[in-house]
């Protein structure tokens, strides 16, 4: 049984964590089978949304920390060189995420901990049951956060309640996590699957090259001034706007029926 099972069904791809006896926490091989799976979809034409979940009742509760049970009994040295190789390990993923030129939903069910927390603030859109729960946890081992959450969740909710869910290291459900921004959608824990699978549906028919300008956009605007911003705009609506997607958007609104994109 692998870590990770991937399957593709009307233009999305559904990539599943799939280690349900330890929650889905982040194995070596997980790592490696998630990041050949990110690339492979990036690359494919046919995927147009990308959806995250995780087998059985958790989404994923962080890192292997039974795992590293050994770890700690080596060295501070050999520690501390295992766990930059560890964090670093889990970069191109982080990477490949942000570089994905598709819309990335997570959708989240139990226990959201840890790296699973930095995973689904990495996912462009949240989707989660009423029985999900958060915690970022790491303070609760002994450790920093790491998975690019340090610069994911103080932009999501802001610097004060950051520092608060990462220093107290609390869980907290669904309703809270939407009300402070890190999630998106909260639905009932039977309508996960059905509602998930709709929201991917419908991005998955819509203006994909948009979604990926879009999110090139929106994520460089963390970083940019506002004049490159603006020239970053134009480009990208200019780009927008010689494929076919544009032609039948404007045709569309022109003849008042709905648009029928193609993903170009």
């Amino acid at each position: 049984m692998s870590d990770l099972e991937m399957y593709t069904e009307n233009g999305v791809a559904i990539l599943t964590m799939n280690r349900p006896d330890a929650r889905n926490a982040l194995s070596m091989d997980m790592r490696k089978l998630l990041c050949e799976a990110l690339h492979e979809v990036e690359l494919d034409t046919a995927v147009r949304c990308v959806v995250l979940k995780g087998e059985g009742d958790h989404f994923m509760a962080g890192g292997d920390v039974k795992g590293m049970g050994e770890s700690i009994k080596k060295s501070p040295e050999e520690i501390r060189k295992e766990f930059m190789l560890r964090i670093h390990d889990l970069h191109p993923i982080m990477f490949a995420m942000r570089r994905m030129p598709k819309p990335i939903i997570a959708s989240c069910q139990g226990a959201a901990a840890g790296a699973g927390v930095s995973v689904a603030l990495a996912s462009d859109l949240v989707i989660a049951s009423e029985d999900a729960f958060f915690t970022l946890a790491y303070c609760k081992i002994g450790t920093s956060p790491d998975g690019s959450s340090s610069f994911h969740l103080p932009r999501a909710v802001g610097i004060k309640k950051a520092m608060e869910i990462a220093l107290l290291g609390d869980r907290f459900d669904a309703n809270t996590a939407k009300d402070i921004g890190m999630i998106n959608f909260v639905v009932p824990s039977d309508e996960l699957e059905s509602e998930t699978r709709k929201l991917a549906e419908r991005l998955a028919s819509g203006p994909t090259h948009v979604y990926g300008n879009t999110k090139a956009l929106f994520y460089r605007s963390l970083e940019s001034e506002f004049e490159s911003q603006l020239q970053a705009e134009a480009e990208y609506f200019s780009d927008c706007a010689s494929r076919r997607d544009f032609k039948e958007g404007v045709s569309a609104f022109i003849e008042k029926r709905s648009p029928n994109f193609t993903g170009d």
